[in-house]
């Protein structure tokens, strides 16, 4: 891990900052890998969990910027958001890592030997990595997260996934040609 985050890099349009996180590193505990799949959330976005303003679970969107938000969905998967943008009830979900660190760890936490299936959606990155509702407000920048920025990424655009609302609205962002993305990009992403 050796590109800290600066504390500007969170306070960014969380569009740009859900396609900058492409290719950072991702550590939970000393597990983890390269981020390669992101999406956008705000506000303004009928497909936000902000969207309407703070209650209930998405009140951590609603606070300091680089926390975790975690939730559960369809009532048996936790996923991993970070808080940043340009302004409260932004989020990026991380959808997908390459995995890279603690790959027994994850082997064994999701039953899979194949590295492309332990992290290649939401649910199954937090499995993997050992994510759960304790982690949901925890600073970014302090253990058990280690975060670092990459370089430079080729990144491709597409539709978020798995929502009934703003489907059109392109801010899912995944690193060109990887294998481990949930889902292909649509082709001229």
């Amino acid at each position: 891990m050796s590109n800290p985050v600066p504390s500007d890099f969170w306070t960014q349009p969380v569009v740009p900052l859900a396609r900058a996180l492409i290719g950072a590193s991702l550590l939970v505990d000393d597990v983890g890998g390269m981020i390669v799949e992101t999406e956008a959330y705000d506000i303004d976005d009928p497909a936000s969990h902000a969207f309407g303003g703070p209650r209930g679970r998405n009140l951590v969107m609603f606070g300091p910027v680089a926390h975790a938000y975690v939730y559960k969905i369809y009532g048996i998967h936790w996923c991993l958001n970070f808080v940043g943008g340009a302004h409260p009830g932004s989020a990026v979900l991380i959808r997908a890592i390459a995995p890279t660190h603690g790959l027994e760890t994850m082997i064994a936490r999701r039953g899979l030997p194949d590295p492309r299936a332990l992290c290649s959606g939401p649910g199954k990155l937090a499995q993997a990595m050992g994510i759960t509702k304790a982690l949901d407000g925890a600073p970014l920048d302090q253990p058990p997260f280690q975060l670092s920025l990459g370089g430079l990424a080729d990144v491709v655009v597409g539709p978020r996934i798995g929502i009934t609302k703003a489907i059109d609205q392109p801010w899912r962002f995944g690193l060109r040609g990887s294998p481990f993305v949930s889902r292909a990009f649509p082709k001229n992403g």
